[in-house]
């Protein structure tokens, strides 16, 4: 007897390496604090955009000249994000930006379209992209 032929399963597009942004401020540059910032940024990105750990590429961390007491990297390590590349950088120094800042640019594996990506701004950040749904 033969089996009837099956129909065709739908297959998800294959993932891609895509940058997801993100930001936020600190109130104070103090170590707990800035850390604290920084991971609740991460997570945030990471939920709203459904990614697994495996999903994570790197992260590009950017921080204004205001923030002296941590680098943002140590809160993502501390927070279980230590296995994939980390690196900070300093935000360029323009007249009238969002001071006390840190942006994240975070590179993951996703099937996710450009389009459906939820980038992620908090706290003071949120005025950098005010054409982005809060």
């Amino acid at each position: 007897m033969t089996e009837p032929p099956s129909e065709p399963r739908a297959t998800q597009p294959a993932p891609v390496m895509r940058g997801l942004r993100g930001a936020t401020t600190f109130d104070v540059d103090e170590r707990d604090h800035v850390c604290e910032r920084t991971v609740e940024l991460l997570h945030a990105m990471v939920d709203r955009n459904g990614l697994e750990h495996n999903d994570l590429v790197s992260v590009l961390f950017t921080a204004t000249d205001d923030l002296h007491s941590v680098f943002p990297a140590l809160g993502a390590r501390k927070a279980g994000f230590g296995d994939i590349p980390l690196i900070c950088a300093r935000e360029l120094d323009i007249h009238g930006a969002t001071p006390q800042c840190i942006r994240i640019l975070l590179h993951v594996n996703t099937s996710t379209p450009r389009n459906g990506l939820h980038h992620v701004y908090l706290h003071g950040a949120m005025a950098l992209r005010d054409d982005l749904p809060s």
